[in-house]
C-alpha cells in the first residue's frame, strides 16, 4: 500500500538532516544492493550523490537493509517531487549494472510504487534487465525529456525550416549555421563567443551545416562554456547531469539516465541524435561519479533571476539572445555556483584546460583548420594523456 502523501500542513519543506539523510540513503541502497551488497561503483555513485546533494556524508559500506514500507515511513512527510528524486537516485544506482538483474529492477518499482512515484524511468530499467534493449530506447523516448516536444519548442534552436523530431538534424539550413558562425564577431569573454571558440579548436561543425549535431543537442554546448565543463565523455556526463537535475520537470532525469546508458553499461547504442554508445567511464574511473555528483549539486542550485524561476530548462534558452553577455555575467543570471574542491581534485576541468579536449577533437580541430587554409588556434585548450579519445567520433 502505498504511503499517502503528506497534505499541506504536514509536509516537510525543510532540507533534510543527518539522520533522515542517513535512512534515507540505506533505503536507497537497499533498493538496489546485488546480492552480494552494492558494487563498489553503486556504493561510491550514492555516497557522493547524497553528500554532494545534502551536505551531509554517509557511509554504505555496511548496509543493514530497509524494505520499501520502511523507506516509505521515512520519507512520509516528504512530498512527491522529493520522493521522485530519491527514486531517481535509485535509477542511476541501477542503471549502472550490467547486467541488470531482474530482481533489481522489479525491487526499484517496488519502492517507487511504495512512495508513490510513477516515473518512466522505471519501466526502462525493466526493459533492460530483460534484455529489451531495443523497447528500452523507445521507451525513453516516450516517457523521458522530450516525450512532450512538438515542432512548435523549437523556437529557441532558431531552426528556419520546421524540425521533425527533436533530436532531427538541420543539414540545410544556411540561416541558421550563419548565426552560429557570427558569434565569432562577438568580443572576448562573452558567452557567445566561448561557444565559437570550443567549436573552432574543436573542428565542430555549426548547427545547419552538414556533418552538424542536431539544433536541441547544440544547446547543452552552450554550457560547456557557461558551466565551465570540457567536452571530452566524463565532461559530458557533467553537463548533462547538471542540465538534468537544473530543471524541476522531473523528465529531464531521462537526460542523465540516456548518458550513463550510453558512456558507461552500453544499454543505449545510440542517443539524442548523434551520440555513440562508449562504454566503462564511471567503472574505470570512479572520480568521475564525484564530478557527477558536483554536476548534480551545481544544477540543482541554478536559479535564473530574469525570470525569478529556480527551475532552469538549459536546452530550452535561447541562448543567441544573451550571447553578447560575458561569462561571469551568465553566470550570475543563473546563479552557477563553482565547482567544489572535492569535484576539481577528482579531475573536473573547463574546456580551456589540460585535459578540457580529447586528443581526437584536438586532431579534428588542426584538419579543419588545414581544410579551410587558416592557422590552428585551440584557445588554450589541451588534452591529456587520460583524456578520453573517442568523444570527437561519436558528438560530431
Amino acid at each position: 500500500m502505498p504511503v499517502p502523501l503528506p497534505g499541506p500542513d504536514d509536509v516537510n519543506l525543510v532540507p533534510p538532516g543527518a539522520v533522515e539523510v542517513a535512512a534515507t540513503a540505506r533505503g536507497v541502497a537497499s533498493a538496489v544492493a546485488p546480492t552480494g551488497g552494492l558494487t563498489d561503483l553503486q556504493r561510491v555513485l550514492l555516497e557522493a550523490l547524497f553528500e554532494a546533494m545534502t551536505t551531509h556524508a554517509v557511509d554504505l559500506r555496511d548496509l543493514v537493509p530497509m524494505t520499501a514500507s520502511e523507506l516509505g515511513e521515512v520519507l512520509r512527510q516528504r512530498d512527491l517531487a522529493f520522493r521522485t528524486r530519491g527514486v531517481q537516485i535509485m535509477l542511476l544506482a541501477a542503471l549502472v549494472l550490467r547486467p541488470l538483474p531482474s530482481e533489481i529492477a522489479d525491487r526499484v518499482a517496488e519502492y517507487a510504487a511504495e512512495l508513490g512515484v510513477d516515473d518512466g524511468m522505471v519501466g526502462v530499467a525493466r526493459e533492460f534487465a530483460k534484455g529489451s534493449l531495443g523497447l528500452a530506447a523507445i521507451d525513453f523516448e516516450r516517457n523521458g525529456y522530450t516525450s512532450t516536444w512538438t515542432s512548435a519548442d523549437a523556437t529557441e534552436l532558431h531552426t528556419s525550416t520546421e524540425l521533425a523530431s527533436a533530436w532531427d538534424l538541420a543539414v540545410t539550413d544556411a540561416a541558421l549555421a550563419a548565426q552560429w558562425a557570427a558569434l565569432e564577431d562577438l568580443p572576448a569573454g562573452t558567452l557567445g563567443r566561448g561557444v565559437w571558440e570550443l567549436y573552432r579548436a574543436r573542428g565542430f561543425v555549426f548547427p545547419g551545416l552538414p556533418g552538424s549535431a542536431p539544433p536541441l543537442l547544440a544547446q547543452h554546448d552552450w554550457v560547456h562554456v557557461l558551466a565551465n565543463f570540457g567536452t571530452t565523455v566524463e565532461s559530458e556526463l557533467e553537463v548533462f547531469a547538471f542540465i538534468a537535475r537544473a530543471n524541476n520537470d522531473m523528465r529531464a532525469f531521462s537526460l542523465l539516465a540516456m548518458v550513463v546508458s550510453l558512456f558507461e553499461t552500453g544499454y543505449l547504442r545510440t542517443g539524442a541524435g548523434l551520440f555513440e554508445s562508449s562504454v566503462g567511464h564511471l567503472s574505470t574511473n570512479t572520480d568521475v561519479v564525484v564530478r557527477i555528483a558536483d554536476a548534480m549539486r551545481r544544477g540543482a542550485l541554478t536559479h535564473d533571476r530574469e525570470t525569478g524561476n529556480d527551475s532552469v530548462d538549459f536546452l530550452r534558452i535561447d541562448w543567441f539572445s544573451i550571447a553578447h553577455l560575458q561569462v561571469d555575467a551568465a553566470r550570475e543570471r543563473f546563479t552557477v555556483e563553482p565547482k567544489s574542491a572535492a569535484a576539481i581534485e577528482a579531475g573536473s576541468v573547463g574546456p580551456w584546460a589540460p585535459g578540457g579536449i580529447s586528443p581526437f577533437q584536438l586532431a579534428a580541430g588542426r584538419e579543419r583548420a588545414a581544410v579551410e587554409g587558416r592557422a590552428y588556434e585551440a584557445y588554450g585548450a589541451t588534452s591529456s594523456v587520460t583524456s578520453d579519445d573517442t568523444m570527437g567520433k561519436m558528438a560530431r
